[in-house]
């Protein structure tokens, strides 16, 4: 055991631990701003089942991407033994990956962790060991060539799995002149889908501590294959009752636990006046009740005049030769795109102020309570501190729970981008709610099986250098970097996922989804399913895939069905191609100058 490199495992440990806290602030928050852009699913409940699927994603099939990183850049036979040095240059990648991907979270750029992590092992190699050690090539689908393959193909392969997808929707059920019972008789299939790819991504090959790999062929496909049948099946009998009540019969009284009464809600009469299914809005824009109120009260109240009224007084018109001054003063008085962005803001803090709760307190306590003059060190200052430190912290926690995503994406009226998202939401087919409520059913399980694809393939970004790490100073041997991933180190990274994506995956989550092309359940149930083929096809082979890559090009594929380019937002997908790119040159060079810096760093002793 190296003692004497204790502080590099703990600092080595705290990077990997931030590592995998951006992965979910940035790229998990990613792979659910769909389900979330969609309306099928809320913030907090992404939140919730984020957590479970990432967990068992990475604990079940999450080691083998791991042994990727870990062994597939930088052979083990470089190092020459020295466990130190390893150590030290995977702690200096994790601290490069981390802080990159912390920054562009900080300011709402989406990059690929994944892809930072690996610029930044390979930065770390040139400095440490040569550019000649490196596996620049394709290494048996291990080395860095193989790796940033995926660079090209898995937004092109998942965007075409996406449309493909959604084109099968499009035609069985958006194209019908009655597409409602279309869409639901024919939702068992895709819940076949959804459990079988599901399934595969565990036995096919499976964690290596399961050997389910070794099992022979007729039961792998035996036990996918049953589960998958076995899912349709059951949605058959309890779910297609259930919806057939809900959005054929128009049953207003049909609660959510009645689903379990299968097959006895085919005879349940609905009420004579069901007239209107009771399903949610799945539409992008939707008004503000608040606002709608008080513009109207605003209306009415200028509209008519009492006095002027009875009076019988006519409104004095001003003279025509002002005109051109009335113009240029209304110009002026105009709010400009900051204004604009800062009173967006300010109606959500207004919201946040009058909510009950800890995030309410922690709202109230801020404005009550600003800072005074003088230095922080003054005392009347230093008792504001005490109150503001907490309700910061409490703010900062459940922020995200309470921010309204779906207005950041669709942007602001009267700025360019609230524009040009209107000009791409006009280009994009709406569908009925009642076929859209649908879908939403099987998107959360697409959602589930996309989360955990990213659980299996991501957390081998930071588990694989922190596993190096772990085991060089464990056991003061270089080589036995070979072995297992610990489980527990599985689990501590994947908590460490969902602790991002609860805090501050907002932060990610307002420029992706809608941002890119008009969602809807049946279009976002697509885009997860695409992507979660994609991303477990690239992990069952051992190569890493940013599955951000993977979800943003079953965007596109999705956003593109609709028959015209303009239904696409090619300029935020611009912005993300430009940051993938800029990601590999900034986050290698960020490790390899630190690690240069650190390795050879001249040493004194004191005499």
């Amino acid at each position: 055991m190296l003692d004497q490199y204790t502080y590099i495992f703990v600092i080595g440990t705290f990077f990997a631990m931030l590592d995998a806290y951006n992965n979910g602030a940035n790229d998990v928050a990613n792979a659910w701003a769909t389900s979330v852009s969609s309306r099928s699913i809320s913030y907090r409940q992404a939140m919730i089942l984020g957590t479970i699927f990432e967990m068992l994603g990475a604990i079940t099939v999450g080691a083998r991407t791991a042994d990727t990183i870990k062994n597939g850049i930088i052979p083990n036979s470089a190092f020459q033994g020295n466990a130190g040095v390893q150590m030290l240059a995977f702690t200096c990648a994790l601290a490069a990956a981390s802080t990159w991907v912390m920054w562009c979270t900080r300011h709402s750029a989406h990059v690929s962790s994944t892809y930072s992590l690996i610029s930044a092992v390979a930065g770390v190699g040139v400095a440490t060991v040569g550019a000649s050690k490196v596996q620049w090539g394709w290494n048996n689908g291990k080395g860095l060539g193989a790796i940033f393959a995926g660079l090209g193909m898995a937004p092109v392969i998942s965007g075409g799995f996406a449309a493909t997808i959604f084109m099968l929707i499009k035609l069985v059920v958006h194209m019908r002149k009655n597409p409602v019972p279309w869409a639901v008789y024919t939702s068992p299939f895709f819940f076949l889908i959804a459990g079988t790819i599901c399934t595969l991504s565990i036995v096919y090959k499976g964690s290596p501590k399961l050997g389910l790999n070794k099992k022979p062929a007729w039961y792998i496909a035996a036990v996918v294959l049953g589960t998958g049948g076995g899912l349709a099946i059951l949605s058959a009998i309890f779910f297609v009752p259930y919806v057939q009540s809900k959005v054929i019969k128009k049953d207003r009284t049909v609660k959510w636990w009645m689903f379990i009464l299968g097959p006895a809600l085919l005879k349940r009469q609905a009420p004579a006046d069901a007239d209107v299914a009771n399903v949610p809005n799945y539409a992008v824009v939707q008004e503000d009740e608040e606002e709608v109120s008080a513009a109207r009260s605003l209306e009415s109240g200028s509209d008519t005049d009492p006095k002027k009224t009875e009076m019988g007084i006519e409104p004095i018109h001003p003279p025509a030769d002002n005109n051109e001054k009335n113009l240029v003063a209304g110009e002026t008085n105009q709010a400009t795109y900051k204004e604009l962005m800062a009173q967006g803001q300010d109606r959500l803090h207004a919201k946040l102020l009058k909510k009950r709760g800890p995030i309410g307190w922690g709202m109230r306590t801020l404005r009550n309570n600003p800072m005074g003059p003088g230095q922080i060190y003054e005392f009347q200052n230093m008792k504001i501190l005490l109150k503001r430190i907490p309700a910061t912290i409490t703010v900062g926690a459940l922020y995200g729970l309470h921010y309204d995503i779906h207005a950041a994406q669709t942007g602001i009226a009267g700025t360019p981008e609230g524009a040009r998202m209107q000009r791409v939401y006009d280009h994009a087919e709406k569908y009925p709610n009642e076929v859209e409520h649908t879908y939403s059913f099987v998107q959360i399980l697409t959602a589930c099986t996309a989360s955990f694809a990213h659980g299996a393939n991501d957390i081998g970004n930071s588990v694989g250098p922190w596993a190096v790490i772990y085991s060089a100073w464990h056991t003061g041997n270089a080589a036995a970097s070979k072995a297992p991933v610990p489980v527990w180190q599985l689990a501590v990274l994947s908590a460490m996922i969902s602790l991002g994506l609860i805090t501050y995956g907002y932060n990610i989550m307002k420029v992706m989804g809608n941002k890119i092309t008009y969602h809807s359940p049946s279009r976002g149930s697509s885009m997860e399913m695409g992507a979660a083929i994609t991303v477990l096809v690239f992990s069952q082979f051992s190569l890493p895939v940013s599955t951000s890559m993977c979800i943003t090009g079953a965007t596109v594929g999705v956003g593109l069905c609709n028959g015209t380019l303009k239904a696409v937002n090619f300029q935020r997908v611009g912005l993300l191609l430009l940051s993938w790119i800029a990601t590999i040159p900034i986050a290698g060079t960020l490790g390899g100058v630190l690690m240069g810096l650190v390795l050879n760093a001249p040493h004194f002793v004191a005499k």
